[in-house]
């Protein structure tokens, strides 16, 4: 059984958002159109307090997209986004989510930041989305959204260490590309056996499973 997971389709991550991804508005209308054709819809929300220690205001003569030691590895140090109750982490006002039936909250706790749909930054805090597929199962999972050289690219190689099938639909994702980002998140994803494909090919899919 297959389900289409929507990685952080929201106000912050869109043009005009405090961390735009170019073009990221643009795949709203496709994404709509594959979430028709699935029987089960996932999403994700970045959800963070005005606190969190991912924020580059949060540390002293620290600036955004510069990088430090937490607990769980090496950081990232991103512009204040997505603080939980504000517009801009809301979801973009053009997604219909009616076929949603789960949202994950993620990057809730201040002190740890979470990109993957399956655990937090530390690798090994579990959202549950785990056990929910597999109760349900779902062993197939097509993903598409924002961004693809983070939140999209993390999902999918934790949704591949957990025995998923995981296709990422390509045309239904943007990236920010820091420094070659976006190439080495390919790499990564192709080395661990995650599949890439069409929206056509994937409401093909969506069709019959």
């Amino acid at each position: 059984m297959s389900a289409l997971l929507i990685v952080d389709l929201q106000n912050d991550f869109c043009p005009g958002g405090a961390l735009p991804v170019p073009e990221g508005d643009e795949i709203v209308p496709l994404i709509n159109r594959l979430a028709d054709g699935f029987d089960h819809v996932l999403q994700t929300q970045d959800w963070h307090p005005a606190n969190h220690q991912s924020f580059a205001s949060q540390h002293e003569g620290k600036s955004p997209y510069d990088t430090i030691e937490m607990a769980y590895g090496t950081q990232v140090l991103w512009p204040d986004h997505c603080v939980q109750g504000t517009e801009g982490a809301d979801f973009h006002p053009g997604l219909d989510t009616t076929q949603s039936e789960l949202i994950i909250r993620k990057g809730f706790r201040p002190e740890i930041d979470s990109y993957s749909a399956f655990f937090e930054n530390d690798g090994t805090t579990p959202t549950g989305l785990t056990g929910y597929l597999k109760e349900r199962d779902i062993d197939e999972l097509f993903v598409c959204g924002l961004a693809t050289d983070f939140c999209v690219k993390w999902s999918a190689l934790d949704g591949r260490k957990q025995g998923f099938d995981v296709f990422v639909v390509e045309d239904a994702t943007r990236g920010i590309n820091q420094d070659g980002s976006l190439a080495q998140a390919w790499d990564e994803m192709n080395e661990a056996g995650v599949q890439v494909i069409s929206s056509e090919a994937a409401l093909d899919v969506g069709a019959v499973a």
